[in-house]
Formats: structure tokens, C-alpha cells, sequence
């Protein structure tokens, strides 16, 4: 495979071999982009690009644009944090993380809502929040802040045509019918497919941690928040395993079927901050992966490093 070209994009050599030889080692696809979230411009110093500009499925992701939209509404006073809701079995899957596997109806603030969606990714608080903020105006947000293609919705918005697409019976057992799914029908999903399915690129999910940094995403306070409320991620096996203990790292991450993405800041003492991007496609729909989990650590370690190395001097 050739060094990956695109549009605007610098040449970045050594970097792309590093990255190549990574994602090759762990059998997988990757697709990175990284940032100095404090840079002017662009550059081979300011930004490292790996396929970053191809449309990928962002899975999980998608949950930091409804943060955005969710603080920025409690920062005009518009939502009250305090305020209490209910997650019923309207807004659970079931089986999931959280309060989706929970039995019996649960309440919560507007606040602990987000925080369990972003911190444990639970989809019943996530279809919960989504419910009050309307996703109209969800995907309004999503649009402004430059990822128009995002899969913005609530659950059933995004899942009923998946389980039609398999010729499921929603009133089954749905895990038990997917186990007698083949893998080929799985991969063929238009869910699956970023050509036919909501999607993203690695450069504006880093775009869009960029502007939340930046105190760019809305106002001031509701950025505050939405990073607060990332920092909290539980999960640390993949992007953040990637990093020393002083290095400050605040996480989304996302899993589907062949999926295993992590987009972050990471934040060094001296007071470097950078957005990135690591987007896998694994030959395994499901499982355990510690190759490809260790892989976006590494992917994302070397493009920071890359960013922090001092630029190389001009000839005369």
C-alpha cells in the first residue's frame, strides 16, 4: 500500500511508516489524525494524517456532539442540570453498559445523564438525553460544529433499520437471532458501510475536540463542562494505555461489529495539548482484541510525539 495522499495533507514520512508498520503488526486498518490544538495553521509539525480524511463509522463518537449540545443547553439555562429523569425500558436495549442492563426504571439528574453516557458510553442515558434535547437540534449542533454526517439519533432511530436489514423479529430474542447470522450478512450492513450510513472522518472528530478545547463549541462554560465530563471515560485499555500517568487524557471511545475506534486530548505538564484521532476496522466482528486495542495506544502516542518533536529547520 502507498504512503497515503491527501489533499493538503504534508508529507510525513516517518511518522506514516510508524503508523503503517503498527496497524500491520495488529492486522488491522487504521485511520489517524492528530493536532496541536494550540497551532495556527497546518503543517507537518501542527498535524500528522493517516487516511484522515476518509469517511469511517464512528459508533460511540457521535455521543460528544449530544454532550455538546446537552451543555451548551445547561449553560444558557435553557436545561436544568438538577432537574430529574426517568430511563424506562422505552429508552433501554438491554444487555448493555449501565443503566441499559438495569431491570427496573432508573432516575437521574440531566447532568448524571451525560455523565453516564460519556463516562460508561450507556445507551439507555444516552437515548434518555436525547429524548429532552430533541435530535433535530442534536444534529443541528453536529452540523455547525463541522461533522454534518454524524449518526446523529435515538436508538431505535439507528437500530430498527439494522434489525430489518437481518429480517429480525424485534419481539424475540434479538441476541439470539443475531447469533445465527453469518458474519458476511453482518459486514454487508449498510450501518457498516460509511458510502451508505451515517459517518465521519478522523479530521473532524479532532475538529470538534479542537473547538471544545478551544472554547469554540458554544460558550465557555458549556465547553468546560463537555471536557470535565470527558475526562471521566472509564475505559483505558486502548488510546489513554497509550500514555504515562502525567499526561492528562479525556476519551470518547466506540465499538461495533469490525469497529474499534478512540478519539481524545491529551494534555502534557508542560502544557501541550493535542487532539486525536485513532479509527480501527478489525477483521473480527467481536471479542476480545488486545492487538488492536494496544494499536490505537501506540497510533496515537506516535502522532503526538510526532506533533511535539521541534520542526526541522528550513535549508537556506
Amino acid at each position: 500500500m502507498p504512503p497515503p495522499s491527501e489533499a493538503g495533507e504534508a508529507p510525513v514520512d516517518e511518522v506514516t511508516t510508524a503508523l503503517r508498520a503498527i496497524f500491520d503488526e495488529a492486522e488491522v486498518e487504521g485511520f489517524v489524525h492528530a493536532r496541536d490544538i494550540d497551532a495556527d495553521g497546518e503543517g507537518a509539525a501542527r498535524e500528522v494524517a493517516f487516511h484522515a480524511d476518509a469517511p469511517v463509522v464512528v459508533a460511540s463518537l457521535r455521543k460528544i456532539a449530544v454532550a455538546v449540545a446537552y451543555a451548551r443547553q445547561a449553560a444558557t439555562g435553557a436545561l436544568d442540570r438538577a432537574a430529574r429523569h426517568t430511563i424506562t425500558t422505552a429508552n433501554r436495549e438491554g444487555g448493555g453498559i449501565g443503566t441499559d442492563s438495569c431491570r427496573h426504571d432508573v432516575s437521574m439528574s440531566t447532568r448524571d445523564l451525560a455523565f453516564f453516557m460519556l463516562s460508561m458510553s450507556d445507551n439507555a442515558a444516552t437515548d434518555k438525553l436525547m429524548e429532552i434535547l430533541g435530535t433535530d437540534r442534536v444534529r443541528a449542533v453536529a452540523t455547525e460544529l463541522g461533522c454534518p454526517r454524524l449518526p446523529v439519533g435515538r436508538y431505535r432511530e439507528l437500530w430498527d433499520p439494522v434489525w430489518d436489514e437481518l429480517g429480525l423479529d424485534l419481539d424475540g430474542d434479538i441476541d439470539a437471532q443475531l447469533d445465527r447470522v453469518s458474519e458476511d450478512r453482518i459486514r454487508g450492513l449498510a450501518m457498516l458501510d460509511p458510502a451508505r450510513s451515517a459517518s465521519s472522518t478522523p479530521r473532524e472528530i479532532t475538529s470538534l475536540l479542537t473547538a471544545i478545547w478551544r472554547d469554540q463549541a458554544g460558550p465557555a462554560e458549556a465547553c468546560a463542562e463537555v471536557r470535565e465530563l470527558l475526562s471521566h471515560q472509564l475505559s483505558v485499555h486502548r488510546l489513554i494505555a497509550g500514555f504515562d500517568n502525567e499526561v492528562k487524557v479525556a476519551a470518547k471511545n466506540g465499538s461495533l461489529w469490525g469497529v474499534l475506534n478512540e478519539a481524545a486530548v491529551v494534555e502534557y505538564p508542560d502544557g501541550g495539548r493535542y487532539a486525536v484521532a485513532v479509527f480501527l476496522r478489525t477483521p473480527a466482528l467481536g471479542g476480545r482484541n488486545p492487538a488492536a486495542d494496544a494499536a490505537i495506544g501506540r497510533a496515537a502516542r506516535t502522532a503526538v510525539e510526532h506533533l511535539r518533536r521541534p520542526p526541522a529547520a528550513t535549508a537556506p
